[in-house]
């Protein structure tokens, strides 16, 4: 039986996203895993008004997780400081059934000094630091996500998310460095 491993992440959004999931189901083949790609699934989306796609689309993503062992999650931070919220929901989904979820980020911040970047806060009478809206900033640093995700990931696969440590990457969402030390890592895993 041949391992499967859904990818999930931001790729879809890219304007050569079928292409570019070729060639990172190319690198899958090479360590024995089969990608599936969320654009894989064939759907006919003619006269659906747009929720109706939408949510044919996500079934149908779903059903492609269902098909899978293990999840690859790329978790680089996509419009915001935060990994694609889809890709974060796909994780959780994989994990609930019990799949195998690995990740890679190609932002070698954490999450906290992330949002410290992108956002203001100020110090609480406690010493924790807040935004505008007095919500608190979580300081789990080195996680590289809210810690549900980087949860999921150590909870499934007994590992962190990967990231370049060290690699300079000039195009986060296109550079493959940190998606094969994740590809090589789940194959060794599942014996592969």
């Amino acid at each position: 039986m041949t391992t499967r491993a859904y990818l999930a992440g931001p790729d879809v959004f890219l304007h050569d996203a079928l292409e570019f999931a070729e060639i990172k189901k190319g690198l899958c083949a090479r360590y024995g895993i089969e990608g599936v790609f969320p654009l894989d699934a064939v759907l006919d989306l003619k006269g659906l008004s747009s929720a109706e796609a939408a949510y044919r689309i996500s079934a149908a993503n779903e059903g492609l997780i269902r098909s899978c062992q293990l999840v690859i999650a790329n978790m680089t931070p996509f419009r915001g400081v935060s990994a694609d919220v889809g890709t974060a929901f796909e994780m959780g989904f994989a994990r609930a059934l019990g799949l195998s979820v690995y990740a890679y980020s190609n932002d070698t911040r954490s999450f906290t000094a992330r949002a410290r970047m992108a956002f203001r806060f100020n110090e609480d009478l406690k010493g924790n630091l807040r935004d505008e809206n007095r919500m608190l900033l979580e300081e789990f640093s080195p996680l590289s996500d809210n810690l549900m995700l980087d949860g999921a990931v150590w909870s499934s696969s007994g590992t962190t998310v990967f990231t370049p440590r060290g690699v300079p990457v000039v195009d986060p969402f296109r550079d493959l460095t940190a998606f094969e030390m994740c590809l090589k890592h789940a194959a060794g895993v599942q014996g592969l």
